[in-house]
């Protein structure tokens, strides 16, 4: 006779069994079963059910941001620092294999990593990144101080696995030993994403926290985990932010607010004079050996204007002569960051609805409609210079992306052309 099978005693409910059901469900049924989608739902005045709109609620939350951004600028006399040089730090113990974030935290941190590098490169042409990572009580040093993203992002997803225990102090002692060599006009930034609760050091941490505030290194922290009172006291006597992500959404956000060159304390920051190459393109049929990877190639590639090496792409250093290589767009998309968009003013509905105010009920950016679909007044912003109004998509990306506002160039064009007349 065919035995049944065994149930479980006492009504207890195997975990297999639940694993199991999860797993024959497909990408987009899973997310439907963990994300718990009823709660994005909302009552409307007439009683039926809608998605809760997010974007009024993010745009709430980039505007305090930026408010808070500006009324620190305004109180306290700081400079940005342009030329940065900042290591990463990823804790790839066997603490970051925990699936508290879907699907593992180790997942999690390579998509964001990936993000916050080309974001980081992208609003700092100038600056450099290294990777470090932390297994098995000991540091590596993934890839060196560089500048080109793509090289980076393929170091990092081909060493994305988890052993060992961390260890905070080996990670600090191996970024001291190469930001130590950095000029004094770089700005030296460490950023660690720990996922561990603990930390297996072989001296006195406290010690090199102390050699690291000495050498000027601004160290961040993002945890994965929960608070640590050694991270925390890292980033305050360093000068720099601890926080610890509550999802992966608020992982995304704590990350990319480092993206942005951070507030430099004066006394801190050292103004020197940078020699500059501007290099120009190699001709296409031309053949050299490119010192980047030191091998012979044709066409394409920089001439170093100086010693007259090729390089392959820019900005970079000159391996032969040290001369920093740029181009005149990686100056331009660095300005932004010197003279900042003041926040634009936040426009009430009652006020649209006043006679006495001559609002348009279009963005001028965009050209879309302001009104809702009761056509009534929406959410908007004008420009506190050339009054223009803007939705809130506008507002986000000419802050973030355009930095600069379509309304005054727009008046400074027409001036122009008027005083050429």
């Amino acid at each position: 006779m065919s035995k049944l099978p065994e149930r479980p005693l006492n009504g207890d409910v195997e975990d297999d069994d639940e694993d199991e059901a999860n797993d024959g469900l497909e990408a987009w049924e899973r997310t439907y079963a963990e994300d718990r989608s009823w709660e994005d739902l909302q009552e409307d005045e007439s009683g039926l059910l809608r998605p809760i709109d997010d974007t009024a609620i993010y745009h709430a939350q980039y505007r305090r941001r930026l408010r808070a951004l500006a009324s620190t600028a305004a109180t306290a006399r700081i400079q940005k620092g342009l030329i940065r040089y900042l290591y990463v730090v990823v804790d790839l113990s066997k603490a970051a294999s925990e699936r508290d974030f879907r699907p593992s935290r180790m997942a999690v941190i390579g998509r964001q990593v990936e993000t916050f590098i080309r974001e980081f490169f992208d609003q700092n042409p100038l600056s450099h990144v290294g990777l470090v990572t932390i297994k098995d009580g000991i540091a590596h040093c993934l890839t060196e101080l560089g500048g080109s993203p793509e090289s980076h992002i393929k170091a990092l997803m081909g060493k994305l696995e988890c052993s060992g225990d961390a260890s905070l102090q080996n990670a600090l002692e191996l970024v001291l030993g190469y930001l130590n060599q950095i000029p004094s006009y770089g700005h030296r930034e460490v950023l660690i994403l720990y996922s561990a609760l603990s930390t297996c050091d072989p001296g006195d941490l406290m010690e090199t926290i102390q050699k690291c505030k000495k050498s000027k290194i601004r160290c961040s922290v993002i945890g994965l985990a929960a608070e640590m009172f050694i991270c925390k006291h890292l980033c305050q006597e360093t000068g720099g932010t601890y926080y610890v992500a509550l999802d992966e959404t608020h992982f995304k956000e704590l990350i990319l607010e480092h993206a942005p060159p951070p507030p430099a304390i004066s006394e801190y920051a050292t103004a020197n004079l940078i020699k500059m190459g501007f290099p120009q393109r190699a001709a296409e049929g031309s053949v050299a050996i490119c010192t980047c990877h030191e091998e012979a190639k044709t066409g394409g590639g920089y001439t170093c204007p100086r010693c007259k090496v090729r390089v392959c792409e820019l900005p970079t250093e000159c391996r032969i002569c040290g001369l920093t290589l740029i181009s005149s767009p990686h100056l331009a998309r660095s300005y932004h960051h010197l003279f900042p968009i003041v926040p634009f003013d936040e426009v009430s509905p009652s006020s649209q609805n006043d006679p006495r105010n001559s609002l348009s009920d279009t963005c001028f950016g965009c050209q879309q409609s302001l009104l809702t679909q009761g056509s009534k007044p929406g959410l908007s912003v004008t420009c506190p210079k050339c009054k223009q109004q803007f939705c809130l998509d506008c507002d986000i990306y000419i802050h973030e992306s355009l930095h600069n506002c379509p309304g005054c160039e727009s008046f400074q064009h027409s001036k122009s052309v008027i005083a050429a007349q």
